[in-house]
């Protein structure tokens, strides 16, 4: 038995996505949030943030490897999708994938 191959979704190239600043993309009915830190490292979450009220992630600021939620203050690590301390939760991650400057995402 092999491993389950990856379903993986074009979302553009690399140009598209602008530093510390986020962009939502729809897949299957969900919203997703993609990310781009002050490098070329993208992080894609689902755009739900785990905060009892809700609402998007988008309009986030990226720090380094962390996403700053402005509606709650809560701090969000952008590679595990973890809710850091002292709040806790947990956003949905799907990979990124990066080839020739085009950008993948897969569930």
């Amino acid at each position: 038995m092999g491993a389950e191959q990856e379903t993986l979704l074009y979302v553009g190239t690399l140009d598209l996505f602008m530093k510390q600043i986020g962009r939502v993309v729809e897949w299957n009915g969900e919203q997703i949030a993609i990310f781009r830190d002050s490098g070329d490292n993208l992080y894609a979450l689902e755009n739900k943030n785990p905060h009892p009220k809700g609402g998007p992630l988008a309009e986030g600021i990226v720090s380094g490897h962390y996403l700053y939620d402005p509606l709650y203050d809560w701090k969000i690590d952008l590679k595990t999708g973890l809710v850091q301390a002292p709040d806790t939760g947990q956003v949905k991650v799907y990979s990124v994938k990066i080839e020739d400057g085009n950008v993948w995402i897969g569930a």
